[in-house]
């Protein structure tokens, strides 16, 4: 059962590493508003993450029946996952947060909590994330419910408390994040994406032989 808390807890490391419109709007917010702000602001993007997780999980369940939805679940997901790193590669580098470079959501008369949970909930890739993550689910055959539960709690306690840390150490963190370190980050969560996506891909072949 530890084991699926841990494989959890390194998906989310991996997950947090991403750089993208949620770390940006984290460390304004934070310097903006103050950190309990970007507190209300992560818990938003964490209940956007927990509605994603219970549909897509749910949703793969109903098909799980299906002899070949396994193996075709796995191509999909571990496509997603490739398609997720070759995206995160080719992406071009954006200015840090305080120069206005990047496109971030107009603050208008909204709490916190639901400017976290609008920028991640309309994030399409973050649906095909968690479907991806469903798929990879699937395929564990050791898995029971309660390995399930912990597999997910272990992703989503691991995004929320480093959502937070980054919001608390804002200031700091706001000297070092240049656009070459960004790019650099980048290319190391790239690369491990598409790792883990051709892992994926190959146990569905195996599995589908």
């Amino acid at each position: 059962m530890m084991q699926a808390f841990a494989e959890g807890l390194s998906i989310g490391l991996l997950l947090s590493a991403m750089i993208g419109p949620v770390f940006f709007t984290l460390i304004q917010n934070s310097l903006e508003n103050g950190f309990r702000y970007a507190a209300v602001l992560a818990l938003g993007i964490l209940v956007s993450d927990l509605i994603y997780v219970i549909l897509t999980y749910l949703s793969v369940s109903i098909f799980a029946s299906n002899p070949h939805f396994e193996v075709v679940l796995g191509f999909v997901g571990g496509l997603v996952l490739v398609g997720f790193g070759v995206s995160t590669l080719l992406k071009k580098r954006v200015s840090r947060p305080s120069s206005g470079g990047f496109p971030l959501p107009k603050a208008k008369k909204r709490t916190g909590f639901m400017k976290g949970f609008s920028i991640n909930g309309i994030n399409p890739f973050v649906m095909l994330f968690w479907i991806s993550i469903a798929g990879l689910v699937n395929l564990k055959e050791g898995f029971g419910r309660a390995e399930v539960w912990l597999f997910y709690t272990g992703i989503l306690l691991t995004v929320f408390v480093i959502d937070l840390l980054k919001a608390f150490i804002a200031k700091q963190l706001s000297r070092f994040v240049t656009a070459k370190l960004m790019a650099k980050l980048n290319y190391l969560v790239g690369v491990v994406l598409i790792y883990f996506g051709g892992r994926l891909i190959w146990f569905a072949w195996e599995k589908g032989w």
